[in-house]
């Protein structure tokens, strides 16, 4: 058989659910294992990032080493053969971090489970690349795939309008205020006392974490 032309295969089980295979004993047998512990959605995104791997890699499980995994990388992000590619940064064409992350989580699982069944070697996905003190601690090092942090998407005053119209009591609106006027965190505000409230003069005082200097504000 081809790799490269591995053919994924959808059906539905008697109740109904999404199954997917290979006609492959190997990779069929990790997505009914898989099938026993996740849902059917989960173990379709995981079949379809297998196929995306074998086809760029074109190789049998038993063949594949750490060297095509990081062929795959590469391809994942400069546009590798039979992928379907989307454009994630300006005219850059690849797939996300996020995805790339996510298939070579989905392949070091194939992996994992063929080398605890006998039937390949060793997992050739890195834990990461090797760091100058890798040799006391061996299990770190830079990951293969940075994901780029966000920060969080800011409420517009509409959608906060409609956050306070939905809310139903007022113990709600003064909590949701807090956070949106005062700028608390969700856990200063659950954390609020009867004591922590000075309605008079429209205060509150916030129990900071510990270890700061000034453990109220």
């Amino acid at each position: 058989m081809s790799w490269v032309d591995l053919r994924l295969m959808r059906s539905r089980t008697p109740v109904g659910d999404l199954a997917v295979s290979f006609g492959v004993p190997l990779l069929d047998a990790y997505l009914e294992f898989l099938a026993v512990r996740s849902r059917p959605n989960t173990v379709a995104a995981v079949a379809y990032d297998l196929k995306v791997f074998f086809t760029v890699v074109g190789k049998p499980p038993a063949e594949v080493a750490a060297g095509d995994v990081f062929a795959f990388i590469t391809a994942q992000y400069t546009g590798g053969a039979a992928e379907r590619l989307q454009t994630v940064a300006g005219d850059r064409v690849g797939v996300s971090a996020r995805t790339v992350r996510r298939r070579l989580s989905s392949i070091s699982g194939l992996f994992a489970f063929l080398h605890a069944r006998g039937d390949v070697a060793g997992n050739p996905v890195p834990r990461g690349l090797p760091t100058r003190r890798e040799r006391q601690r061996p299990r770190q090092g830079v990951p293969l795939v940075r994901t780029p942090r966000t920060l969080p998407r800011i409420l517009q005053p509409g959608q906060v309008d409609a956050l306070l119209a939905a809310l139903r009591t007022w113990r709600d609106r003064a909590m949701v205020e807090a956070m949106v006027l005062g700028g608390l965190r969700r856990c200063e505000v659950l954390g609020l006392r009867l004591g922590d409230v000075q309605v008079a003069p429209r205060r509150l005082f916030i129990a900071c974490a510990v270890g700061v200097m000034n453990p109220r504000r």
